[in-house]
């Protein structure tokens, strides 16, 4: 009898703990839903902005030019708030943060549709990058949250939601325009499925609160770690590659490959399609063959994308090419960001501001630089230029301890 009840109670401890583990999985599926919603909030909401762009030039009469100048509205704010992102993140908590910035994200979208002048636009972007700054380092510190509490590599599949949100966006956009709905009814439509997002995940949010080193006052303006300028340095590099295909990948296609008209944007889709693939199974890679042998192989497919469609500028080898950049640059920003987060003496909010001030740098001066080149010696050498970067991140890798 007494042999019995042992054997009873055992087993009744087993399907506690089978419970327990269940039930821990569980919440943690359900943090990790939450964080990647948010993910797919910041990605949908600028995707919806980049989809009517066309249809405000038209609608506020800007020439290519004034265009060009408003547009700069966007990185100025996000340059505006870099040096304060991670101090608020340190101080109110990313998840509060994050609260704030998605929200009022949303509303900055909803209220550049309702622009009628220039300034208005101009006044509503740099507004919307300075809520697009404080987003994206509340929402990769809490990326970076999870990645602890799962103790795996999960950074790569969250910025694959943000990337899989583009796709949505524009789908959307493509809806919106077929029933013949103003940018602002768009922009408000989609504001309100952010702020729905917001509502049912906002709780399941990590609430941790990061205290200064040794609860001492930091002074707003610190010297970087030279670990963390390393990052930021590799990830300039990434971010000057991703800054070229997003702003000439199309013009390479309709002036270097010369296709016709609606094969224009085959190789910014290709390369967009490639990297969300390629964050989706990052992750998986990174652990089976570590950060460094990932990034290293990263920086060569960034490097032979660029010199196959500038060897080769015909449509099959350059939409390949292109394919390969998308490959490349996937996991390698990601990565970068984990690292950071994970920095020992610093809060993670302000480790993954530090590396975004320097990396955030490449997508701003690599598309101007870009320009400036093709200007003097042709476009296809100035993405031979670029191409350059890839090799150099191949190499930079093995400076950084904390990749190996």
């Amino acid at each position: 009898m007494i042999r019995l009840n042992f054997i009873g109670n055992y087993r009744a401890q087993g399907k506690i703990k089978k419970s327990f583990r269940k039930a821990k999985q569980s919440y943690l599926r359900r943090i990790r839903w939450a964080v990647s919603s948010f993910y797919f909030g910041m990605g949908l909401c600028f995707a919806t902005w980049a989809s009517r762009i066309p249809d405000i030039k038209v609608a506020l009469d800007l020439s290519p030019a004034d265009l060009g100048s408003i547009l700069l509205a966007l990185p100025l704010g996000q340059l505006t708030m870099m040096p304060f992102s991670g101090k608020l993140v340190t101080r109110y908590g990313s998840h509060r943060l994050l609260l704030f910035s998605l929200s009022m994200y949303a509303v900055c979208l909803s209220n550049m549709g309702l622009a009628v002048h220039s300034w208005q636009l101009a006044l509503g972007l740099f507004l919307f990058g300075m809520c697009g700054n404080m987003n994206n380092i509340a929402v990769n510190t809490q990326g970076v949250y999870t990645e602890k509490l799962y103790n795996k590599n999960i950074m790569s599949s969250f910025h694959g939601v943000w990337s899989f949100a583009g796709f949505i966006g524009a789908l959307i956009g493509i809806l919106m325009l077929a029933i013949a709905f103003t940018p602002f009814q768009h922009f408000l439509t989609v504001a309100f499925l952010v702020f729905t997002l917001v509502a049912v995940n906002f709780k399941f949010l990590i609430k941790a609160k990061e205290s200064p080193k040794s609860n001492e006052k930091r002074k707003l303006f610190t010297k970087p770690d030279p670990a963390l300028v390393w990052l930021g340095v590799i990830g300039f590099g990434c971010m000057a590659s991703e800054g070229i295909m997003f702003d000439w990948s199309g013009v390479y296609f309709e002036e270097i490959v010369q296709v016709p008209g609606p094969l224009i944007v085959l190789g910014y889709t290709s390369y967009m399609i490639m990297m969300a693939t390629g964050r989706f199974l990052g992750d998986g890679l990174i652990t089976r063959f570590g950060r460094k042998n990932v990034i290293q192989i990263s920086g060569v497919l960034i490097s032979t994308g660029l010199f196959t469609a500038v060897f080769f500028p015909y449509l099959i080898p350059a939409t390949a090419g292109f394919m390969l950049v998308g490959l490349g640059v996937s996991t390698i920003v990601p990565t970068i960001y984990s690292v950071a987060g994970k920095t020992p003496h610093i809060p993670p909010g302000e480790a993954i501001a530090m590396v975004t001030s320097v990396s955030f740098l490449g997508f701003l001066m690599g598309p101007p630089v870009i320009g400036f080149i093709a200007e003097l010696f042709g476009l296809r050498f100035s993405f031979a230029f670029i191409g350059i970067f890839g090799l150099i991140i191949a190499f930079l890798v093995s400076k950084i301890q904390a990749l190996r």
